[in-house]
C-alpha cells in the first residue's frame, strides 16, 4: 500500500475518535513528521508515515529525537496494523 493511501486512513481513523489529523509542514525545518494528531484531553502525537518497510531519513531520524526529548510521542506508521495500534493508545 502507498504512503498516501495510509495516511488518508491514518486521518480518517483519527477522525473517527473525534480527533484532528493535521498535515504538518515547516518551511524552515527540514524532516519534521508528515501529520500532528490531536486528541481529546489536551493529547498530542506527531506521526511520520512511510510505505511499507520504508525507513526515516537522518534529518526525521533527528527531528522525532528532538521532539522525544521535548517529551513528545512520535509515531512512525508503515501499515495498517500501525494505525490501528496507534488509535488504540488514545481511545
Amino acid at each position: 500500500m502507498r504512503e498516501s493511501a495510509l495516511e488518508r486512513k491514518l486521518k480518517t481513523a483519527v477522525e473517527n475518535l473525534g480527533g484532528e489529523c493535521i498535515k504538518f509542514t515547516s518551511p524552515g525545518r527540514r524532516g519534521v513528521p508528515d501529520r500532528i494528531c490531536l486528541f481529546k484531553n489536551s493529547r498530542i502525537a506527531f506521526v511520520e508515515m512511510k510505505a511499507p518497510g520504508g525507513k526515516l531519513h537522518p534529518l526525521q531520524e533527528k527531528c522525532k529525537r528532538d521532539f522525544e526529548k521535548l517529551g513528545f510521542q512520535v509515531w512512525v506508521i508503515d501499515s495498517e496494523i500501525g494505525i490501528r495500534d496507534f488509535v488504540e493508545g488514545f481511545r
